[in-house]
């Protein structure tokens, strides 16, 4: 499912106009971002939590260069667990 197919069941569960579900959809995904950003976890119970989680600096290698080895910087890394009733769904 793309973010049109969404939009458009958002608007057929909801009875908003396609363009309504469309904002109201960017503005759920606009605030988990910014959640995101500024460290915070997102807990959405039942359906899941998105938060941040720190990745070490390591070694690589380069592919095209097996020989050649790289420094991969620490970074940041968003990640989603799913909520217990979302799994349950799922694995129906």
């Amino acid at each position: 499912m793309n973010k049109a197919e969404l939009v458009g069941k958002i608007a057929d569960k909801t009875g908003f106009r396609k363009k309504d579900a469309e904002v109201a959809l960017d503005a759920v995904l606009q605030s988990i971002e910014e959640s995101l950003v500024s460290g915070d976890t997102v807990r959405l119970i039942g359906f899941g939590t998105f938060e941040t989680r720190e990745r070490k600096a390591r070694k690589g290698r380069n592919p095209q260069k097996p020989n050649t080895v790289i420094d991969i910087p620490a970074s940041k890394a968003p990640v989603f667990k799913a909520g217990k009733s979302l799994k349950d769904a799922v694995n129906k």
